[in-house]
């Protein structure tokens, strides 16, 4: 596997709830001449998924809580959109300055709840996580197999990282594939025993495919061609999460 194929799946219109979107991708994908093949890997950003499943605020339906209007107030933000961050929140892990480090109920510590307000269909929505991301890539992947494609779902959304600037995109729900390579027990040409390095693939897949959608372009999907990858019906996100007893900074 030493040359991969990543490109973008172009001619996507304004995302609605109830869309068919594994079948408007197998169609975008085709009408640009790049039909998806089998062993092919589909990464789909979620705000596509969250507007398609209805996951949607409209600002003037919040009444902000007591605690989301004093801390907005601090930080010159919008109390509404605060009360939607503290609602999608298990707890908050972090107040720095303006920014909540939020841990959602799905388990991903994150800023704000992963709320978003860019690209939301309108100017005071916002949008929110998909509520089961890996449930949203299993059926997925079985729409694309009805489709009589064999191929692998990534859900996908920027998030920040710890000790460095910048964000990339990261696997927030996965279907098909398991999104963790193990090289654990494994030797390197030296005799060396890996003991700890396990590669998230689902991070890194889907990190190359940003560099084709990007947050401007109006390309929300891109396709990774020629990454060898064993099928797995069972995959999911949690293998990802690291526990609060593990974790070093929560």
């Amino acid at each position: 596997m030493a040359r991969l194929e990543v490109f973008g799946v172009e001619g996507l219109p304004e995302i609605v709830g109830g869309m068919d979107l594994s079948a408007m991708i197998y169609e975008a994908a085709a009408a640009q001449g790049d039909p998806l093949l089998d062993g092919d890997i589909v990464l789909v950003t979620s705000k596509i998924v969250s507007k398609s499943e209805g996951c949607t605020v409209e600002l003037d339906d919040v009444e902000p809580s007591e605690f989301a209007t004093r801390w907005s107030e601090k930080w010159d933000k919008d109390p509404r959109v605060t009360e939607i961050v503290l609602r999608e929140s298990k707890r908050v892990i972090r107040q720095i300055g303006p920014v909540l480090i939020t841990e959602t109920h799905h388990g991903f510590c994150c800023a704000n709840s992963g709320v978003d307000q860019s690209s939301s269909g309108a100017r005071d929505r916002i949008l929110t996580l998909p509520v089961d991301p890996d449930a949203t890539c299993r059926a997925q992947r079985a729409r694309f197999s009805e489709l009589g494609l064999d191929v692998a779902v990534i859900m996908t959304d920027t998030f920040g990282r710890p000790w460095r600037e910048g964000q990339t995109d990261i696997a927030i729900g996965v279907a098909g594939l398991n999104p963790l390579f193990s090289y654990i027990g494994q030797e390197d040409p030296h005799g060396h025993e890996f003991r700890v390095q396990e590669i998230c693939t689902a991070d890194e897949l889907a990190a190359a495919g940003e560099l084709v959608k990007g947050n401007t372009s109006r390309v929300p999907v891109a396709v990774v061609r020629g990454f060898v990858w064993e099928r797995d019906d069972e995959a999911s996100l949690a293998a990802v999460l690291r526990d609060s007893e593990r974790d070093l900074f929560r």
